[in-house]
């Protein structure tokens, strides 16, 4: 692989890492080392948050195809997508589901390992499950409190 090719990904991964973070990691929760970004919260707006997200989320998996990406590769990035889509439309936990599952991430982590294997190099990472159970826990508490004033 010739050094333009590598700037080239290295330019894709860094502006899908800034993405990323902005969709998926861009507010701390105080108290809380969790964070999550913007499609969360647009995730809640009833009707068409989620397809906002879904949306967003395609942004991730257009840069995977112009870099050439696998087809396997794009393949677990739609399974990522739809994940996250279908998840994020249930009720009370499908919001802590989004705020936890992280799709733009995990697909920008997915074109990562691909690029570093092309450049013959290597990363890792794990499903966030305390976190994702935490905010469940407190997004039902609040739907409760809401529906309790109601």
């Amino acid at each position: 692989m010739d050094e333009q090719e590598r700037q080239r990904y290295q330019a894709v991964l860094e502006r899908l890492d800034r993405f990323s973070t902005w969709t998926d990691s861009s507010i701390g929760i105080p108290f809380t080392r969790f964070r999550i970004g913007l499609e969360a919260i647009v995730g809640l707006i009833p009707g068409i948050g989620d397809v906002v997200g879904l949306l967003l989320s395609g942004y991730v998996l257009l840069q995977a195809q112009k870099v050439g990406a696998s087809g396997k590769v794009k393949r677990r990035m739609v399974r990522n997508i739809l994940v996250d889509f279908l998840g994020g439309l249930l009720p009370v936990v499908g919001d802590a589901f989004d705020a936890v599952f992280k799709a733009n991430t995990r697909n920008t982590r997915l074109l990562r390992e691909y690029l570093y294997e092309q450049l013959e190099e290597e990363p890792k990472q794990r499903f966030p499950w305390w976190p994702f159970l935490g905010l469940c826990v407190l997004f039902a508490i609040i739907t409760a409190v809401v529906m309790w004033i109601w």
